[in-house]
Order: C-alpha cells, then structure tokens, then sequence
C-alpha cells in the first residue's frame, strides 16, 4: 500500500520509504504508564516505530509479541518502539504490558485526539516508521508484516 498520496510512479522499485517523506509531528508529550510525562522528541534521532494499538483491538496484540522482538533485536542499534493506546485505561496498560512483557515504550493516548490527528488516526492498529531524522518513512493502516516492518527498520539504519 502507498502512502496517501503517492503514485507508483513516484516510487522506486527498491524504495523502502517514501521518497517525499514528510517530518513526523514529535513535539507531544504522553504519560507512560508509570504516569511520568515522556516527550516524543527525546526519541528523535533514532529510528521510532510509532505503534497506535488498543488492548481490545485483537489484531493490535497480534502484532505485539513481533514489536518486542524486533525491539529487542535492533534496540541497541538505534530503533526505539513507541506504543500509544489510543483509547485504555492506565490499570489496562499496566496489566497488558506486564503480561505480555512488553520491552517497549508504552504511552496513554486516551483524550489525546491532538497526537492521533497529527498521525492520522482513525482505526487501530496503525504503525508509523520514522526515520533518524524525524521524517516519516511509511504508514501502516492495518496490521503489518514483520519482514515488511523489519525491511523499513533495516533501511533506515
């Protein structure tokens, strides 16, 4: 799927990332679960995989068990994973997260329809790679394949 948008034609063939990348709106700031207030701009300069999920969203927690993967294979060379839930209660995220050992940055996006206009978010899940320098390099407005979310990651190292 192309971003919004973009014509094939303006697409490579090896193109991972959208060549006319727009910059990533960062400068919000989320409670984590812990209820500290955590800015997405102290995430500039790596590459973010933005993760707008739920936890009644049973195609969002599919995809989560890869997220902690991939963080744990490629944190340490940069990429930092990022979930935003859109919608749960803090006791939810808690309890999610715990379960399923989430490795990641898990941050409350309840009442927050600033952050989810900015990235476009009408449905969950949806997963927003960006780049070192803060430009978005794909948006995914369904479930994504891990080697097609690993490619990005990749590309982008």
């Amino acid at each position: 799927m192309l971003p919004a948008g973009t014509s094939p034609s303006a697409m490579a063939a090896g193109d991972v990332c959208d060549p006319a990348a727009k910059p990533a709106k960062l400068n919000f700031a989320l409670k984590d679960i812990d209820n500290a207030a955590v800015k997405l701009s102290v995430f500039k300069g790596k590459v973010i995989v933005l993760n707008f999920w739920a936890t009644w969203c049973v195609p969002c927690k599919a995809e989560i068990p890869e997220f902690i993967e991939l963080q744990q294979a490629y944190g340490d060379r940069g990429v930092q994973f990022v979930g935003i839930s859109v919608d749960d209660p803090r006791k939810a995220l808690i309890d999610f997260a715990s379960q399923v050992k989430m490795n990641y940055a898990v941050l409350q996006g309840r009442g927050h329809d600033d952050v989810l206009d900015a990235f476009g978010i009408a449905n969950v899940p949806v997963t927003v790679t960006i780049g070192r320098d803060g430009k978005i390099c794909r948006t995914h407005s369904e479930p994504v394949a891990r080697d097609v979310l690993e490619r990005e990651i990749k590309s982008l190292l």
